[in-house]
């Protein structure tokens, strides 16, 4: 079973020396970068070595591979977890033993942000690049705030860092509902598309935590105008000042003209005016986000000619729609969409771009709870985008194996099996999807766990292939 934290525990005014568990992670490393910043020892642990750790040693972490009791020093004063850890981690077991303050990631960041002006982005899907949109956008717009983003944003190469200004922003993760923790003034919310139910247990609850999130905000809350579980929280919310963004007819940010040959250009209308904007990523569904994007800085009070203008400097983030090479003229792009609707819309973005050539996705399911509740969306959504699907076999991150739900269970849900092929070895997989590929097509790896390690195998195989 996995750690759950408790986000009622009382965080202590002085963090001191702070371990992280599992400190690779997107989340962890960036706030583990700001306590570097604020002048923390950082010490911690995580299963394997990575990029993000690497620029954190750079920065003067001191972190172990691999979790073991003896990394926990008798010198540190906070650990701080995720929800992904095991409860008889050997780091966290310890730490309960010592009595120390073991806080949750978004209890530690709420420490780092005291009393900012807090902009919380939440959302099934969407965030990292509405997060990622805000912050390039306030930086063009001459503000300098904090932040801490789940994806590495390009143009800066990082995906957290401390500035000077009164804004702080953050992906705020609603899985466990720890968004419900920080003190938020902006509530930006993406979509409420049904997910997370392991933990929530009914989409009625799920939706009541936005309600929840949105009315304690302080400010504002900006939330979609299409998205029918958005609508359901809109209905129930008491909040004095919302906007709505999206196609909608009525919507407070309206984006109308929307042109997806290459990378998308839309026109916005709010308040009697239109803008115009082409960003530098494909996408209807990035339309939407600056949408969002926008409303969150003209209701901060910022110029909309200017917001819409920082905006589009946006150039994507880490593991979203990103190219790691071409081999004989095949491309090979990573993607972090692991719920049907995010596999629509990269795929959907990824059909505007590649041309001629056909679309190639290997999909690895997240979570056995999801892969067994959406298995025929899974199917539907890959059959339809997709001209070949390879389908690797399911990442538990914090969840157990459940019998008879494998990749399998996705793939046998396609009506024509002949453009589907369920491989879990991933070596196989690597080879099988350079047999099939030709010149111009795109492979897009498609999950939010480790699937993106798979990369160099396919572009090892194109090159036996096809080099």
């Amino acid at each position: 079973m996995t750690i759950k934290p408790d986000l009622n525990a009382e965080i202590p005014a002085e963090l001191g020396n702070v371990h992280f568990v599992g400190i690779g992670g997107s989340g962890m490393s960036g706030i583990a970068r700001l306590f570097l910043g604020d002048g923390h020892r950082v010490t911690g642990s995580d299963v394997r070595d990575s990029d993000n750790i690497a620029a954190l040693r750079a920065l003067g972490a001191e972190i172990a591979i691999g979790h073991d009791a003896a990394n926990l020093r008798d010198d540190v004063d906070t650990v701080v977890v995720t929800g992904a850890l095991w409860q008889d981690n050997p780091e966290y077991r310890l730490a309960l033993q010592r009595g120390l303050p073991v806080l949750h990631r978004s209890q530690a960041l709420a420490a780092l942000i005291g009393g900012r002006r807090l902009v919380s982005v939440a959302g099934a899907h969407g965030k990292t690049t509405s997060t990622g949109m805000i912050i390039t956008g306030l930086l063009a717009l001459g503000a300098d705030p904090s932040f801490v983003n789940g994806g590495v944003i390009e143009e800066l190469g990082t995906s957290a860092a401390s500035g000077d200004g009164e804004l702080f922003v953050v992906e705020a993760d609603e899985s466990d509902g720890s968004f419900l923790l920080y003190d938020t003034s902006v509530a930006l919310i993406t979509n409420v598309d049904p997910d997370h139910l392991d933990h929530y247990g009914s989409l009625e609850a799920f939706e009541q935590a936005f309600v929840d999130f949105a009315d304690h905000a302080r400010e504002l809350v900006v939330i979609s105008s299409d998205d029918a579980g958005a609508k359901h929280v809109t209905a129930r919310l008491s909040h004095g000042r919302i906007m709505t963004f999206g196609e909608a007819a009525d919507a407070t940010v309206r984006v109308h003209s929307v042109e997806t040959d290459g990378p998308v250009s839309f026109t916005i209308a709010h308040e009697g005016a239109e803008y115009r904007a082409t960003l530098r990523i494909p996408g209807r569904h990035n339309a939407i986000n600056a949408a969002g994007a926008f409303a969150v800085l003209v209701g901060l009070g910022f110029d909309p000619a200017a917001s819409l203008e920082g905006i589009a400097r946006f150039a994507g983030t880490g593991r979203r729609f990103e190219l790691h090479g071409t081999v004989g003229g095949v491309s090979v792009y990573d993607d972090y969409a692991h719920h049907p609707t995010e596999v629509a819309a990269a795929l959907s973005a990824a059909r505007t771009v590649v041309g001629d050539g056909r679309i190639i996705a290997v999909h690895q399911p997240h979570l056995y709870s999801r892969t067994r509740l959406f298995a025929k969306e899974f199917a539907e959504v890959l059959e339809r985008y997709a001209d070949e699907t390879v389908v690797l076999d399911v990442y538990g991150a914090r969840e157990d194996p459940e019998p008879g739900v494998s990749g399998a269970l996705v793939s046998e849900r396609f009506a024509d099996p002949s453009h589907v092929a369920y491989v879990p070895d991933w070596q196989e997989a690597a080879d099988h999807t350079a047999r099939i590929a030709r010149p111009g097509d795109f492979v897009i790896t498609l999950g939010c766990g480790d699937v993106y390690r798979i990369v160099p195998q396919l572009l090892g195989s194109l090159e036996r292939e096809r080099g």
